[in-house]
């Protein structure tokens, strides 16, 4: 379940930095990927320090005898590593992620949101009950593959469901590269079902809506109560939010372990190749079609309408591709191409009022 980080390995034992800081950092996810980006001498002057929490008021930085708040920065997100200066804060280098997930801020505004950084596998938790929604996940999925982060999805409650086969079935449906977990997240199952991929200088990330056990998991893992946990409605199944930012913990094992808020909202944007990779096969039929700029409407040569009148396309997951693919677009096209799509639009409109009038 590790990546292999040996094509970031330093040319010469004069790029490592010591032994006893080297253990301390690796605890805290240091790789071979960070240290290359940097001389012996910059780390020593600026050691690495990663950001463990993010707060409206500044950074909670972690490292080797560093554990200190700077001021907030845009740029920065939890599990950032930054180069500290400690006489200007502000001057601390950002190094270069080897992950990012990021998604369309809540709102109106087109602003980007950092959500973490530096992920190794995240954790889709979802439950076995009304809770259960395919299109959320496969939205999760999609964040995941163009992250280039491990998804991996895990499904609560099992214990408490009659019978958890369907909701494994539906979810291990959404692609053959993503494992499906069910587990009882108040047993011992998540340290014996989790453990490979939560070994030492992994990161790990909890990512699911309000009330699915996120922070259940997170507590199992560390083998202790850390994280608040709050029970779900029982008339509607919905949680409460009881993680109220996102913040690393540590398991005694070395493995960074991030507990995020749950996301009333997840708003994609330039995600097209995670998009493309969870539907794969639908992206691979639309390549059939005759014209490149298909919509799978009306167009003659449809590979994609050829397939619905044949009863080979589930029309639901279809109807989601579509509505993925629209909503990626959209929230990917700059304001510009907006106004210039409101413009084009308006004077259509006036067009056709004109030709009316007469």
């Amino acid at each position: 379940m590790t990546r292999d980080y040996s094509q970031f390995m330093p040319p010469a034992a004069s790029q490592q930095i010591p032994e006893r800081e080297s253990l301390v950092l690796e605890r805290l996810g240091w790789k071979p990927f960070f240290s290359q980006q940097s001389s012996i001498e910059d780390l020593i002057r600026t050691p690495p320090a990663r950001v463990i929490e993010v707060h409206r008021t500044g950074l909670h930085l972690l490292g080797d005898e560093i554990d200190t708040m700077i001021p907030p920065r845009l740029d920065a997100t939890v599990g950032d590593w930054l180069l500290f200066d400690a006489h200007e804060p502000t001057n601390s280098r950002l190094l270069h992620r080897s992950s990012a997930f990021e998604r369309r801020a809540p709102g109106k505004d087109r602003k980007r949101q950092l959500i973490a950084a530096n992920v190794d596998t995240v954790f889709i938790v979802s439950s076995c009950n009304r809770d259960f929604n395919i299109a959320r996940l496969e939205r999760y999925v999609a964040l995941a593959f163009d992250a280039k982060v491990t998804p991996v999805i895990l499904l609560t409650k099992a214990d408490v469901c009659e019978d958890h086969a369907p909701y494994v079935e539906a979810a291990s449906a959404i692609s053959n590269r993503v494992l499906v977990v069910p587990l009882n997240a108040l047993s011992d199952e998540p340290i014996a079902k989790l453990s490979s991929w939560c070994a030492l200088s992994q990161t790990v990330a909890f990512l699911g809506s309000s009330g699915v056990g996120k922070s259940t998991l997170v507590n199992a893992l560390l083998q202790g109560g850390v994280v608040e946990t709050a029970a779900i409605r029982e008339d509607d199944s919905k949680g409460r939010h009881t993680t109220t930012r996102r913040q690393f913990h540590f398991t005694t094992g070395g493995c960074a372990v991030l507990d995020t808020p749950g996301m009333r909202e997840l708003q994609l944007t330039d995600v097209e190749a995670g998009i493309a990779e969870v539907f794969d096969d639908l992206v691979a039929l639309a390549g059939q079609c005759r014209f490149k700029d298909c919509r799978h409407e009306v167009e003659p040569g449809c590979a994609i309408r050829q397939a619905q009148d044949q009863g080979e396309i589930d029309m639901s997951r279809l109807a989601r591709w579509r509505k993925l693919a629209a909503e990626e677009r959209f929230n990917s096209s700059t304001l510009a191409e907006r106004k210039a799509h409101d413009r084009s639009r308006h004077k259509m409109f006036r067009s056709i009022q004109q030709k009316n009038k007469w």
